[in-house]
């Protein structure tokens, strides 16, 4: 029964990294940018974890909604600051051999959508402490994992 699980757990971190490498292959581009007014969260001034967008620009706003949306269940949250370090929070349908694969499928979506950049992508346990960081520099177009 446990070679079931495991094999089922594997099998869905190939199936988002699949999607993510696809939607943001054939998704053509940037995100698109929505008209509305971006407001800074006031973070520190009586605002709760829930009331924090999902990203400080627009473009953050649309793919950290994107993220969690697509994870199937495996990503619970997701914010993006300058268009250039994404943050997510992993669900325990996620299995510790999963994450790094997962974190590398997150930065080649990440670059793809804000490109000529280094990126970064935080991977945070359900509890929300850090478990890996991803760093990936455009200069020499390698991820760094720590």
């Amino acid at each position: 029964m446990n070679l079931i699980q495991q094999s089922r757990k594997i099998l869905m971190a190939f199936v988002l990294i699949l999607i993510l490498t696809l939607t943001t292959a054939c998704g053509g581009g940037r995100v698109a940018e929505v008209d509305r007014t971006t407001t800074t969260p006031a973070v520190g001034r009586d605002v709760t974890y829930a009331e924090l967008e999902r990203g400080n620009t627009p473009a953050g706003q649309n793919f950290g909604n994107w993220v969690v949306q697509t994870s199937k269940g495996l990503i619970t949250d997701a914010y993006v600051r300058d268009n250039n370090k994404l943050g997510v929070v992993i669900s325990p349908q996620v299995s510790p051999n999963e994450v790094r694969p997962l974190a590398s499928s997150l930065v080649q979506g990440f670059r793809k959508n804000f490109p000529n950049q280094d990126v970064k992508v935080l991977v945070y346990s359900p509890d929300k402490k850090l478990i890996l960081t991803a760093d990936y520099v455009a200069q020499t177009n390698q991820i760094r994992y720590s």
